[in-house]
């Protein structure tokens, strides 16, 4: 076995307080070696990132690393100057950030960001400092990079912007580069995109990465080996084929029994109680104690040493005391509390035909409108009573602005939206507001959509005095307390400020705020996107449990097929600004016919080897909508593409009653 080419001792960091200190990094031991990928996975607050900024020594400034070891091949880290660890950083240990625009400089071109990374670490002339860009930008997989060096970053799209990241990191030849959550706001296919070209360039330059998600898909289909870290702490490591076949913590069980999958959709997903303990407090004994569901007394008062299941399988964990081996992931929680029937599925509630949503594009100093956006271009659907619609895609398609524009929450070109028989688009003002009750909308990001000024009491109650619906505020403050009760929240919460709450609660609240005006029709935007699956389930049971007792009705925009499956009963697949495939959630999932549905299919990551599929990787990026494609606009990043596909865009092909497909190659 080669020596590591990372070796991390007891490595302890603090942040805050001297009298009272957060430990986020407590005691951690790891190993890398050359060449292997290497996955940290964890909720949010668990330390990753905070893992990865002591590596670095990026820490904030009231962060300090007050005991361990860092060790870079054979440089020790922690002893190395300030002045060398500039060298260092960016030369043989790089970093992928997890949010690429923040990261990059807004006013910088992205040619004189990755040249300022190079001429830091290499001794080039200026010439020769942009053929370098150059040749970066082209390995990780950017088309024609001399005129790409010269656009700024908002230019780019996400999955551009993530190879710029790279790009960057690259420069200076790294030995082990640290990726922190490198694809979680990114779509399956750009995912794919990402993830393959990081395994390429490994291959080609034989560095080591250490992969930093909470995404169990990605780690079971990249990684060679992961540890599973809880509160500051590593609770197991081992090998991927090990720990998906045999978890040996609890928390590692728990994780996976979260997962939403099809064969789940019966019951509802295991959740992991209660919350990540604050760090800032001394730990007696297992700190993953209280959310246990095998909890023994001891567990509160010994801390666990470390046990070995197996080979390379290492656990903190008392029940693997004596050497005993316990199947633990068998006890990891019940998927289903018995059968959990689905609600009735009753008549269509909304109909929308056609819908268009064009935005003019200004020129010049009179505003000329010289080209329109098409962001929805002929949309139609129909969402019935107590069903959940899933509308899914590439981000860029259009699935926001179009739930936007049903909800008249965006002005609407043309088409028609009808509520319960009602034409919408045709009222506004006080018409319009008479409706606002039945139509809500859950946003994708929970904390932007709530005021930090108000408490979380009167961010719930206020659609409820907005429309009139309940004036009095002791009532309505009642009325607030039931509906947090609801959704799993406490009543002390009325008083309480939006950033006092995690993610999760973040958007029970949003939920609740939805729910306070009893809608008919709700729109939920990417409502888990950015949770952790322990939360994601949360989140996942309380919408599927609201639907049967009231009956509601879900436009679900994703591109998180495997919630998809669990959770929806029909699912429509968007591509600029058009569908092009629609059908119920096994008619799709089960055969997909259009070639963009199993381009995104095959790029799920997922955990079982048995239900991988080849994957499909498109080229390119989706085309912009000012300037669509002629004839099917997927025809230039379709595999199956023949020349009539570039010639007229496909009628609708309608295989049954519930399934239809633009594409010509279907149903010749």
């Amino acid at each position: 076995m080669t020596n590591p080419l990372l070796r991390v001792g007891a490595l302890t960091t603090l942040l805050g307080s001297e009298d009272r200190p957060v430990r986020v990094v407590d005691g951690v031991d790891l190993e890398i070696r050359r060449g292997e990928t290497f996955a940290l996975l964890g909720e949010s607050g668990c330390g990753k990132s905070m893992m990865a900024l002591s590596l670095m020594r990026l820490l904030p400034p009231s962060g300090r690393i007050t005991e361990g070891s860092v060790r870079l091949g054979d440089t020790e880290l922690l002893e190395l100057p300030e002045r060398a660890m500039r060298g260092v950083r960016g030369g043989r240990m790089g970093m992928i950030f997890q949010e690429p625009q923040t990261s990059l400089n807004p006013v910088l071109t992205i040619g004189r960001q990755i040249a300022e990374a190079v001429r830091l670490h290499e001794n080039r002339s200026h010439d020769r400092i942009f053929q370098r860009v150059s040749e970066l930008l082209r390995a990780v997989g950017i088309p024609d990079p001399a005129p790409r060096s010269g656009e700024y970053p908002h230019q780019l799209s996400g999955g551009m912007k993530q190879r710029v990241m790279i790009a960057m990191a690259l420069a200076g030849t790294p030995k082990l580069l640290i990726a922190d959550e490198p694809t979680t706001a990114l779509d399956v296919t750009i995912q794919d995109q990402v993830l393959w070209l990081l395994k390429g360039l490994q291959r080609e330059t034989g560095m080591a990465v250490l992969l930093i998600t909470h995404d169990l898909g990605v780690v079971a289909e990249t990684a060679d080996r992961v540890a599973v870290m809880y509160a500051g702490q590593i609770l197991e490591t081992a090998t991927v084929a090990d720990f998906f076949s045999r978890p040996a913590h609890p928390y590692s069980g728990k994780l996976m029994a979260s997962l939403p999958a099809p064969e789940k959709r019966a019951g509802t997903l295991a959740v992991i109680p209660g919350q990540v303990p604050p760090l800032d407090q001394p730990f007696r004994g297992c700190r993953f104690a209280d959310r246990c569901d095998r909890v023994m007394d001891h567990c509160r008062d010994q801390e666990p040493a470390w046990h070995v299941p197996s080979p390379g399988h290492r656990v903190r964990c008392h029940l693997w005391e004596g050497g005993e081996l316990i199947a633990v992931a068998d006890s990891a929680g019940s998927v289903t509390k018995g059968a959990v029937p689905r609600g009735q599925i009753g008549e269509t509630v909304l109909r929308v035909d056609d819908l268009t949503v064009h935005f003019p594009i200004h020129k010049g100093v009179f505003r000329r409108v010289v080209g329109q956006v098409k962001a929805v271009d002929g949309v139609s659907i129909d969402l019935r009573t107590g069903e959940t619609l899933a509308l899914v895609g590439e981000s860029g398609c259009g699935k926001t602005t179009l739930g936007k524009g049903i909800l008249r929450l965006i002005p609407t070109t043309c088409g028609t939206v009808r509520f319960n028989g009602t034409e919408l688009t045709r009222l506004g003002g006080r018409a319009l507001r008479g409706y606002r009750k039945d139509l809500q909308i859950i946003f994708q990001d929970p904390f932007a959509a709530m005021n930090p000024r108000m408490l979380v009491g009167d961010i719930v109650g206020e659609g409820l005095q907005a429309l009139r619906i309940e004036p009095n505020r002791a009532k309505r403050l009642e009325r607030v307390r039931s509906l947090l009760d609801r959704v799993g929240m406490p009543a002390a919460a009325t008083d309480r400020y939006p950033h006092e709450f995690s993610g999760g609660q973040r958007q029970r609240i949003c939920i609740a705020r939805a729910l306070a005006v009893e809608p008919k029709v709700i729109v939920c935007d990417e409502p888990t996107s950015s949770l952790d699956v322990s939360v994601q389930a949360q989140i996942l049971n309380l919408l599927q449990q609201l639907q049967r007792d009231l009956g509601l009705s879900y436009l679900f925009i994703t591109h998180n097929l495997s919630v998809v499956s669990y959770l929806a009963h029909a699912i429509a697949v968007m591509y600029l600004g058009r569908i092009v495939e629609r059908g119920t959630v096994t008619e799709v999932l089960d055969d997909p016919r259009h070639p963009y549905t199993k381009a995104l299919l095959s790029a799920v990551p997922v955990v079982d080897p048995e239900q991988r599929r080849e994957i499909i990787r498109l080229e390119g990026d989706m085309p912009s909508p000012s300037h669509p494609p002629a004839g099917c606009h997927f025809h230039p990043r379709c595999p199956e593409a023949e020349p009539e596909c570039a010639r007229a865009y496909p009628v609708e092909t309608r295989l049954r009653g519930t399934r239809m497909v633009h594409c010509l190659r279907v149903g010749n």
